[in-house]
């Protein structure tokens, strides 16, 4: 059996992750606010619905901001070998990819307001049938990885 990778993602993730779900919590929020704007308005809704709209937004609030970001943080891994690229995630399903070097068509990295905000990158690694992700790691390792990447990729297709 393979040996799990042993790198892990930036901790400023779990960071930027709540910061994004708390975006989204608030957008629920404003949702369920309208509900009970309506509510009132047009009293056509039972009460009860309203309550419960109401619960679940809290609810998801707390497990999407507070439980699912470092869930998802301790589960992020990866390892770059000289012939393949291996990365592990998953909260209850884990997902494990091989990517074999040989496959790697274009290596990018992306920054969004957010993960700036933390000196935070995302790699994209791109391959003819899809792109596969290494969310979160700081500027400067993304940028290495990147180039680490790209020369491997090169080396490998040289060979062939």
């Amino acid at each position: 059996m393979r040996e799990q990778p042993n790198v892990k993602i930036a901790t400023d993730a779990i960071k930027a992750w709540q910061l994004t779900a708390h975006i989204y919590a608030f957008i629920f929020l404003l949702i369920t606010i309208g509900a009970i704007v309506v509510y009132n308005i047009f009293d056509f809704l039972p009460i009860w619905i309203v309550f419960t709209l109401a619960g679940l937004t809290i609810v998801e609030w707390i497990i999407t901001v507070f439980i699912i970001p470092k869930l998802r943080w301790r589960r992020w891994r990866y390892q770059v070998y000289d012939q393949e690229i291996y990365i592990q995630h998953g909260i209850l399903i884990v997902t494990r990819t091989i990517v074999p070097m040989i496959r790697v068509q274009h290596v990018d990295t992306q920054q969004g307001p957010i993960l700036k905000k933390y000196k935070l990158a995302t790699l994209e690694i791109s391959t003819a049938a899809t792109t596969h992700q290494i969310p979160a790691l700081l500027e400067e390792e993304a940028s290495d990885l990147r180039d680490q990447i790209s020369e491997l990729a090169r080396v490998e297709q040289d060979d062939v």
